[in-house]
């Protein structure tokens, strides 16, 4: 059975850093990602739908840029749930997902990326930068979206948290 890869790797109107699309996502989050249609799907509602089928793969073929995208937000959906494996309540998910998006992360091409096999490192500084925001505010805008589809009754779902342990990939952020 075949991994489930993004429906955005035919869109070639965005703009790419590394080998990394700069895809729209629905927020309110200052960022360098244009803005998406309210009402269609985006990359951040795609991952949140395919994780949970996505992480049980070992090995995921990348068929386009998009994909890269979707790789690292379903390894950034893993270290999300171990930040709840305690059971915080939904407002302390919040704080502490708000909190992890906003601390520091290795992008492509530092020595402490997990993936730099599979992405190209930026071009140069401003790139780099642009490729920083860019995650950060998807990051963020994970943080904001993960609490309110995996609470149940103020405590994370059994059938999301299940998937905690999992490694997509065998890798970890």
């Amino acid at each position: 059975m075949p991994a489930y890869h993004s429906a955005f790797n035919e869109e070639k109107d965005f703009r790419s850093v590394g080998n990394m699309v700069l895809l729209p996502i629905k927020t309110r989050v200052r960022g360098p990602s244009p803005i998406a249609d309210p009402d269609s799907e985006d990359i951040i509602d795609e991952a949140l739908n395919l994780f949970r089928a996505n992480v049980l793969f070992r090995n995921f073929e990348i068929k386009g840029p998009a994909d890269r995208v979707l790789i690292y937000l379903i390894l950034y959906i893993t270290e999300c749930l171990n930040k709840l494996t305690k059971n915080p309540s939904l407002r302390e998910a919040e704080k502490l997902l708000t909190t992890a998006a906003l601390g520091n992360f290795a992008i492509p091409g530092d020595a402490q990326f997990p993936l730099n096999a599979l992405y190209e490192p930026p071009a140069n500084k401003g790139d780099a930068d642009l490729l920083r925001q860019y995650i950060s505010q998807l990051r963020q805008e994970m943080a904001v979206r993960l609490p309110n589809r995996i609470y149940e009754n103020d405590r994370p779902g059994k059938w999301w948290m299940c998937f905690h342990k999992r490694k997509f990939m065998n890798k970890v952020l």
